[in-house]
């Protein structure tokens, strides 16, 4: 029988009152609302048969960025909403929520209202909603009116479409409050519109850029014109409809091969352009080449290096098992072979990293038996008789997640919350130089990767963190990081980062990655995951912008590694996919055929059989490895890359 403690353990956490009848968690207050800004002292405590027991009862919030709990069962109000509480003791556990109200508005703002709005053109009011807390709402209905309709009307969405010249005023009302503004709609001088394509003909996936100018009776450009980009077309398919996403500054992408006309429009002036797209065919092999087995227990991360002999390595983590990490000769990568292991005072492994000479491993440790979590630092300039060096804790006892090694430090999570540098240059004698920690509410972190001197962290609901450690771009150091650009996503989910350079366009992306588990997450059995790859564009720091995805139906992103112009991620059930980064990116890339291949680990030996759950890729030498949760270490080849299909065609 696998790991009874761990069975019995997961049977109290998912099954309340059924098979502890017995037992009863009472939470006092028994009901309790909460006002943003509030502290309530809950108690709990454990009765059975009547009687008190003296059992401790830890309190969790599933909410923490919205309501925490501390370890003294204090409870702090961030965020309205009704939050799920779980209170757990041996043997019991009780679900209950917390209301916290939502704060009366305050004020309702119309913003970037124009000077002057040319009749027969229309503008979309840009309404925030802001309540008391200072917070903004976007759970609000704001309805509209206008006490002018001849000149103006506005929809219930804040559309507002202009007939006549003239004043007219518009009023959006929201839970007793209200904001009047007046709108100065003038005479349109537009009569043509002006369309410039840098071409006809592209793949899908390409991005166009279009350029439009509004003209009057003279030829004089109109500047201030608003411009609508709009487009239609036809598919190839007959049994597929034509798609793509277009922007209103102009630039456009073709998910489907076919003919697509894009249109500018501005009032009763238009003027269209058409282009023909072809299928983007980068499709390729992939094929199967080696299989390094773990069978006992859970894969997690894992690591590829050329060793100080020439040879090829590599390591991997155990997830929820024996604090054990191996290593592999995978020289051959069809002949993938354990040549040693350590083992830690841990449950979980979760992280590995090799430091740039090949000479130092660094893993990760969660789940120690006297809560002294942290990191071990190994020698591994003879993979075959690999020493453990040191150890470093202080300031670890919430476990370490994940690492990074870069330039003599490493950059280690700590409880979930930050991540400190420490400085490895002796490694039998590390000590931490600095840390890095957001001051948001319930703030948390995942992960931290690190290139160029920039610390990239995963931030869930606060999103990528750039922070500099040694670029220079903020004079930033490992002794002193400083941040110096952002950019949080709406799903709050963000779990891993990796940047991207684009060769062909000189474009910095930063590609961020979802871990979502919908169903949860089953250690004995299979598993679905969910979440998706966002592509963000940090080319202007200031003004990073969401541009792109990538994603699986029915699958979610884990690891991911980026070669060159191509993306090789872990989709958990979905396997490795294999993406074209080439050229610009917009819109929905799956969807365009930039996946290049993939190919799904099923091992009818493995910890759980035929249940694949990939956990990360990585290149090596030509070769993809991929680490998988329930079977081990994988290699796989994707065969050369073909000549390229049709390019943008200048006119």
């Amino acid at each position: 029988m696998k790991n009874i403690t761990r069975v019995l353990c997961m049977v109290a956490l998912l099954f309340p009152l059924g098979l502890f009848a017995q037992k009863e968690i009472i939470i006092e207050p028994a009901t309790l609302t909460m006002e943003v800004g509030q502290s309530k002292q809950l108690n709990a405590y454990v009765m059975e048969n009547g009687k008190k027991l003296d059992e401790d009862v830890n309190i969790v919030s599933r909410a923490r960025r919205a309501l925490s709990i501390d370890s003294t069962k204090m409870a702090y109000a961030i965020a309205p909403g009704v939050h799920n509480i779980i209170a757990i003791a041996a043997g019991v556990r009780k679900d209950f929520t917390i209301t916290v109200n939502y704060p009366a508005l305050a004020e309702i703002k119309i913003e970037e209202i124009p000077e002057k709005i040319y009749a027969g053109t229309p503008i979309e009011l840009k309404v925030k909603v802001i309540d008391k807390s200072g917070a903004v709402r976007d759970n609000v209905d704001v309805t509209f009116e206008t006490k002018s309709a001849t000149i103006a009307n506005v929809d219930a969405f804040g559309m507002v479409n202009t007939m006549v010249p003239g004043k007219a005023t518009i009023t959006a009302k929201a839970e007793g409050i209200s904001n009047t503004i007046t709108v100065n709609v003038v005479k349109n001088p537009i009569v043509s519109i002006q369309l410039d394509a840098e071409g006809n003909e592209a793949r899908t996936g390409d991005v166009f850029h279009f350029k439009a100018k509004a003209l009057d009776k003279n030829g004089n450009e109109i500047t201030d014109a608003p411009i609508y980009f709009s487009f239609n077309g036809k598919s190839d398919n007959v049994s597929q409809s034509a798609s793509g996403l277009i922007k209103q500054d102009g630039r456009f992408v073709a998910d489907e091969a076919g003919r697509y006309v894009i249109t500018a429009s501005c009032g009763v002036a238009s003027a269209s352009k058409t282009v023909k797209i072809t299928a983007r065919e980068v499709a390729r092999k992939i094929e199967l080449v080696g299989h390094g087995s773990v069978s006992d227990k859970h894969t997690s991360d894992f690591w590829v290096w050329e060793g100080v002999d020439g040879r090829d390595y590599a390591v991997t983590g155990t997830w929820g098992a024996d604090g054990t990490a191996y290593f592999w000769d995978v020289t051959d990568p069809a002949s993938i072979f354990k040549i040693d292991s350590v083992q830690v005072d841990a449950r979980t492994v979760n992280d590995v990293k090799i430091s740039e000479d090949g000479k130092i491993c660094v893993i990760s440790r969660e789940g120690a038996s006297n809560r002294k979590n942290g990191l071990v630092i190994i020698d591994v300039t003879n993979p075959r008789d690999v020493e453990i060096l040191s150890t470093f804790d202080e300031n670890m006892t919430g476990g370490v997640h994940n690492v990074f090694i870069d330039k003599g430090y490493v950059y280690a999570l700590s409880g979930g919350q930050k991540y400190y540098a420490i400085n490895i240059k002796d490694p039998r004698k590390p000590f931490a130089v600095s840390k890095f920690e957001l001051d948001t509410p319930g703030h948390a972190i995942h992960d931290v990767w690190v290139e160029d001197g920039i610390a990239y962290s995963s931030n869930w609901g606060d999103g990528i963190q750039l922070v500099d450690v040694g670029n220079g771009i903020a004079g930033g150091s490992p002794e002193n990081p400083k941040q110096f650009a952002s950019y949080a996503y709406p799903n709050k989910a963000n779990h891993a980062a990796f940047p991207f350079r684009s060769p062909s366009t000189g474009k910095f992306y930063v590609i961020g990655g979802d871990e979502i588990f919908p169903y949860g997450l089953n250690m004995e059995g299979p598993n679905m995951a969910g979440g998706y790859l966002h592509v963000i564009d940090f080319t202007d720091l200031d003004n990073p912008e969401e541009i792109a995805r990538f994603e699986i139906p029915y699958a979610g992103s884990h690891n991911f590694w980026i070669e060159g112009e191509t993306l090789y991620v872990a989709f958990y059930n979905g396997g490795v996919r294999v993406v074209d980064l080439s050229g610009e990116l917009m819109g929905d890339l799956r969807k365009q055929g930039r996946e290049i291949a993939w190919i799904i680990p099923n091992d009818p030996k493995g910890y759980v059989p035929n249940a694949p759950f990939t956990w990360g890729a990585q290149v090596h030498k030509g070769h993809v490895f991929y680490s998988d949760w329930n079977s081990g270490l994988w290699s796989a080849k994707v065969e050369p890359e073909k000549p390229k299909a049709t390019k943008i065609q200048s006119k």
